[in-house]
This record gives C-alpha cells, structure tokens and sequence, in this order.
C-alpha cells in the first residue's frame, strides 16, 4: 500500500477511536448516540468496532465535530507518524470540574504563551507533536512487545 493511503488509514482508524472513546464516555445505547450524533446506528456500529475502511476520513471528521471533539491529525515523514488527537472537548460526559491547583496550572502555560511571537508558537506546536509522535510509537512498540516475547515462548 502506498505510504499516503497508510497514512490516510492510520488517520481515519485514530479519528473513529476518538469517535468510539467519546461514545463510551457517553454511556448510552449506541442507538441513542448514533441519533445523537446524526448518523445511522450500523455506521456508528462499525467505527465502535474499527471498521473503517469503507467510510471517509471526511465523514468521520464530521461526525468528531458534531460530538464536538476538537482533533489535531498529524502526518509525518513515514506513515507511522500520522494520527489524529484529541486536544480538547466542547462537551467531555461526566467529566470532572477541574480544581482551583488544575486552574491555576493551566492558566500559567497559557500566560507564558501571551509573550510569544506566532513563530514560537508554531515553534513549540511542532515541538509538542514531534514529542507526540515519539510517545505514540513508544506506545505501540510496547504493545507489539508482549506478542513478540510469546513468539519467543514457544
């Protein structure tokens, strides 16, 4: 497979896991989210299983909007790299309200923020999805780990 439809695959397989994790956090019926989220239930069916080949990167960004997930999809050199992320949620179910320590925590990146020039701040975005990345495929090679190491077993 070329490495821009790899790409396209990893992205639209990372957007229909946010689909399925938001849908969890719901703690409906499937039917019910799929009516909330405007689509067919068998189409909600398939993200929640991972079925996604037959469906658009397109139509899965729609139906991440209407649950009001805010994604970043990264590409990179090698397909590898690409996925998509949640940075942050309009409506998070039964989410918690955050502390006055956790306010204040987010508020001090945020001012730091305030006196950089938009290049270092495209500077540090890129920064922070190269880190992304790097913690994503630690992940997943962590995840391979176990299967090879019973590979060696038998």
């Amino acid at each position: 497979m070329p490495p821009d439809f790899e790409t396209v695959h990893a992205l639209r397989s990372d957007v229909a896991l946010q689909i399925a994790r938001y849908t969890e956090r719901l703690g409906i019926s499937q039917l019910a989210a799929a009516k909330q989220l405007d689509v067919p239930q068998p189409t909600l069916s398939k993200i929640v299983n991972g079925h996604t080949s037959d469906l658009s990167l397109e139509l899965l960004l729609r139906i991440a909007v209407r649950a009001g997930l805010r994604i970043t999809l990264q590409t990179g050199v090698v397909p590898q790299e690409a996925g998509a992320f949640v940075s942050a949620s309009r409506t998070s179910p039964g989410r918690a309200v955050p502390s006055g320590i956790a306010a204040r925590t987010n508020a001090s990146p945020k001012e730091s923020l305030r006196g950089l020039t938009p290049a270092q701040r495209l500077e540090i975005f890129v920064e922070h999805n190269q880190l992304a990345s790097e913690l994503r495929e630690t992940g997943r090679a962590a995840r391979a780990a176990p299967s090879r190491q019973l590979a060696f077993r038998r």
